[in-house]
């Protein structure tokens, strides 16, 4: 792990707005609807700076910056005056275990590098155009908008007993619209953060979300330093540990559209020369019927396929030689077979002919509604097999892992100093 330390956050004042009706999800799973459901929900949202949407004529960027600007002089915003690390708890119901869960964890700042160094690990491919777009919106506010995701290979026991002395109300409290309750506790107490900071250096640390984030995160750093900025370049960082009940990781299935020819009887028939089929009778409308026919061995790569106006659902199971080893993600086996040799969609037609959907039942419905030609239902990703990949410098491809709940965007940020 790098060197992790306190740092001034940049909040929303609880006593100026309703937090609950000014965070945010993660910009990269907001779709137009929900953008605009959170935009007028209050004209403070930080939606409005996260994807901005400029007037007439006006740079969206530059926009983002001026409407975070004006923020803070109006005080909205405010600047903490003195460094602290962040306990950020998450409380969510666990729809697979019936429970409700708390996951653990505290918010810091963490000294950047880039992954060829191995210090942080990514688990996932990234693209271009969207470290092209958080860059330009870190250039303009200068403001280290969202935290990354990451989770370190150490017991969560340790951290929150550092945390024995909080306060029982939390400094910030909202709850997204997904039912998660989010509460942050200010730590300013030298003592604690400097015994958090020797724990976390011995451990090893691997991004779970935001991994364009983290990419712009680090090459700001690079260039800052490379115009002499003094000090480490740092950037704030989630951190979980490894034992943590609330590392639920959900699958994010794929929506195929838009490919000409494409039919049930054409797909079966080819894909029969990678794997056995099996038909499941109505599972195509059973989201709880259909992971269990998915539940069984990890030793082969399994998937279901569903077809608008058909109601049964298809196990897919790849024969060995598709499936080397544990090595090869299923999700990586899916789009190499799948998606690439049996219905060409490579990398530059993903984008086009690509939608994932995390939630089972909503996945099956849009199929049904014949929103999409095609539904391949996938199994999440072992929490294990994450780092394992991470260790050998292997990466998933893009959306092979959905860690739930997600962050709340505009809770704690990091301006750049």
């Amino acid at each position: 792990m790098p060197e992790i330390a306190g740092f001034r956050a940049l909040t929303y004042d609880p006593s100026r707005v309703e937090l609950s009706d000014v965070v945010t999800p993660p910009y990269d799973v907001i779709d137009p609807q929900q953008r605009s459901q959170l935009a007028d929900r209050d004209r403070h949202n930080f939606v409005h700076v996260d994807l901005p949407e400029p007037g007439p004529g006006e740079d969206r960027y530059h926009a983002a910056a001026e409407r975070l600007a004006r923020w803070r002089a109006e005080g909205i915003l405010r600047h903490d005056s003195s460094s602290a690390v962040y306990r950020y708890h998450q409380v969510f119901r666990d729809q697979e275990r019936g429970i409700t869960v708390t996951r653990k964890g505290v918010l810091a700042a963490v000294s950047l590098s880039p992954w060829r160094e191995g210090v942080i690990r990514p688990h996932e491919t990234t693209f271009a155009a969207p470290r092209e777009d958080r860059a330009r919106l870190l250039d303009a506010t200068r403001v280290h908008l969202s935290p990354v995701f990451a989770m370190y290979d150490g017991a969560g026991a340790e951290v929150e007993e550092m945390f024995a002395e909080c306060t029982p109300t939390p400094d910030l409290d909202a709850t997204t619209a997904d039912g998660t309750r989010h509460q942050v506790w200010r730590i300013a107490a030298p003592h604690v953060i400097g015994r958090l900071s020797q724990f976390m250096i011995r451990k090893r640390a691997y991004v779970l979300d935001g991994h364009h984030r983290y990419e712009t995160m680090a090459a700001f750093a690079e260039r800052e330093r490379g115009r002499g900025a003094v000090g480490p370049q740092r950037g704030p960082m989630f951190l979980v540990a490894i034992d943590d009940p609330g590392l639920v990781i959900l699958p994010t299935h794929r929506i195929v559209a838009g490919i000409p020819g494409l039919t049930r009887e054409s797909f079966l028939g080819e894909i029969q020369r990678h794997a056995e089929i099996r038909k499941l009778t109505g599972g195509a409308r059973d989201a709880a019927r259909l992971q269990h026919a998915l539940h069984g061995t990890r030793d082969v790569a399994m998937f279901a396929a569903v077809f608008c106006q058909d109601p049964d659902a298809y196990v897919l199971s790849l024969r060995s030689r598709e499936f080397q080893s544990r090595l090869d993600s299923e999700i990586s086996v899916l789009h190499d077979v799948v998606l690439g040799n049996v219905l060409g969609i490579h990398a530059d037609a993903q984008k086009t002919n690509l939608r994932h959907v995390s939630n089972t039942q909503a996945a099956l419905d849009q199929v049904a509604a014949g929103n999409g030609q095609l539904g391949l239902i996938v199994r999440p990703p072992e929490l294990a097999q994450v780092v394992q990949l991470a260790d050998l410098g292997r990466v998933m491809p893009q959306k092979s892992t959905y860690f739930y709940p997600k962050l709340a965007s505009g809770l704690v940020m990091m301006p750049v100093e």
